[in-house]
């Protein structure tokens, strides 16, 4: 039971050290009491050690799980189990896998594969269709940004391994005290572990108070109209959303403002517009008719597309069948939860969301599991299909020339995913969402501190303006400048600096995983042909 209750610390560890309530510190030696318990199952001679490092391990990042991510539940509880229990799965997965090697290879290389083996699943889960990156390691330190300013070259996965790194070495430590029982070589095994902590630490500090942001202001104005997405959104027209919108901008727009920026879906009437109409929409008019009172205004927002079809031929994978038109013909759409800017030039700029939300706007594999599960789509208020993406990243062009990125929701969870606007010019993010889903809980706290990273590794100044809050304007060292609460109603003012910097990270992106895969790859092959110590 000593053993159950060391791998059962680790989860609680873990989670305690998970923003936003969490002390980051805790961490560095999350995963020690795990690697105790493993490294015991397979040295004291027990029956079934495989069968209780599973069960041990399973019910560690368990509990890591559902107390970081138990808020999904109030969007689904299908879909938060599902999360929870199958993340908690891959994450054995993976402990199992680092068993398996420990077997054939001694200490130090075993765990050089499971530090390794640990960032290729978190790079699968940022790229993979079942995509989950929510507790990727390195989101942890999202409100300690004081500490990770040299994301700007490394990006999350620098911190994923800073964090192996301290739990190994303390690990280690322990291993050599446990087997020379002398307290004072304990000590002084532990003052790597702590320099490792503090040296990045005093770098990032260093970058902190260096960093100077180039004076290119832009005024942003941003919408937070705190609608419930289950009550009111999907039965109040676009029309009476617009009056809304434009009311509550008038209170705050001057002749200086540059961006007007509301969020994620906020036109969603229905099925939403016709894509190919929207040049003529009621929508559309609405917007331009406000423009003409401010020429220099750029209005950008979230809007939900479709367009339709009768042609087979013209189907795309994420194409929805949705019934029979007028002449009995079969009639597919495709959806899109997608962003448009607009001002004076009458141009309709476009981007359409492209790391969408599993079950929800995505049915992994679905030519494979479709047959099996049937439709499983989850219902968040009206918002059940599969959405169609774009390839590219897109950067809008404002009426000064000034780049914006229009990351939508979840798309802010993926570090090189939005490198890709600033490397197609985006000189500052504006992200656009819709956090109501989970009510005043963790979920929308950790969303909004996970842009924070974004900012620093690209930096980039965010403007984000979410539906039901916390919108909020940060600055490129992370820092949250101002923000309007959640369940609040109103506009958030501000001045923030466009830049055109290009850091090591955005130009790189995650190369640390990539790189990680030469020793996993190696370690894994040549355990096939390594007997067992």
């Amino acid at each position: 039971m000593k053993n159950f209750f060391l791998a059962i610390s680790s989860g609680i560890i873990l989670a305690i050290a998970w923003p936003t309530y969490g002390f980051p510190l805790l961490l560095f030696f999350g995963f020690v009491p795990l690697l105790i318990a493993t490294r015991n199952y397979l040295r004291t001679g027990i029956k079934r050690p495989a069968l209780k490092i599973l069960v041990s391990t399973y019910v560690s990042f368990f509990i890591f799980n559902i107390i970081t991510t138990w808020w999904l539940y109030n969007s689904t509880g299908f879909g938060m189990w599902f999360a929870v229990l199958a993340n908690a799965l891959l994450m054995t997965s993976v402990w199992l896998l680092y068993v398996r090697i420990s077997k054939r290879f001694n200490t130090n290389l075993s765990l050089l594969f499971l530090v390794t083996l640990w960032m290729l699943f978190e790079y699968l889960h940022l790229n993979w269709d079942f995509s989950w990156p929510w507790l990727n390691l390195g989101n942890a330190f999202a409100i300690t940004t004081g500490w990770i300013q040299w994301y700007e070259y490394t990006g999350t996965f620098g911190g994923t391994l800073w964090v192996w790194i301290i739990n190994v070495l303390i690990f280690k430590a322990i291993i050599f005290y446990n087997e020379n029982n002398n307290l004072k070589i304990l000590i002084k095994n532990l003052l790597l572990p702590l320099v490792v902590v503090v040296l990045p630490i005093a770098i990032s500090q260093i970058l902190y108070h260096t960093y100077t942001e180039v004076n290119n202001p832009i005024e942003v104005v941003l919408l937070q109209p705190n609608i419930d997405p289950y009550t009111e959104k999907y039965n109040t027209t676009n029309d009476r959303i617009g009056d809304l919108l434009f009311e509550e901008a008038n209170a705050s727009l001057t002749s200086n403002t540059d961006f007007l920026i509301a969020p994620e879906t906020v036109l969603a009437e229905g099925a939403g517009v016709d894509l190919r109409n929207f040049d003529y929409s009621a929508e559309k008019d609405k917007a331009q008719q406000f423009l003409v009172k401010y020429p220099d205004l750029n209005y950008m927002a979230g809007i939900q597309f479709y367009r339709l079809y009768t042609n087979e031929n013209d189907l795309l994978p994420t194409s929805n069948f949705v019934g029979n038109d007028r002449l009995g013909n079969p009639l597919w759409a495709d959806f899109f939860n997608s962003a448009f800017l607009l001002n004076r030039t009458e141009k309709s700029q476009i981007y359409h969301k492209s790391k969408l939300v599993v079950g929800v706007e995505n049915f992994p594999y679905q030519s494979i599991l479709k047959p099996i599960l049937g439709d499983v789509m989850i219902d968040l208020g009206g918002t059940v299909s599969m959405k169609t993406i774009q390839k590219d990243r897109t950067a809008f062009t404002g009426i000064n020339g000034t780049k914006v990125a229009p990351v939508i929701c979840y798309e802010s969870v993926y570090g090189d995913y939005v490198t890709g606007y600033v490397k197609e010019g985006a000189q500052f993010l504006a992200i656009m969402t819709n956090d109501a889903w989970w009510g005043n809980t963790q979920g929308h706290k950790q969303h909004l501190n996970y842009a924070r990273l974004r900012a620093i590794e690209n930096r980039r100044s965010i403007a984000r303006s979410a539906n039901t809050g916390i919108s909020a304007l940060i600055n490129q060292k992370g820092e949250i400048e101002k923000e309007l609460g959640y369940g609040l109603k109103g506009t958030l003012k501000g001045t923030i600096n466009s830049s055109d910097t290009i850091t090591f990270y955005t130009q790189y992106g995650d190369y640390i995983p990539k790189l990680a895969f030469i020793p996993a790859g190696i370690l894994l092959l040549l355990s096939f042909f390594r007997r067992k110590k």
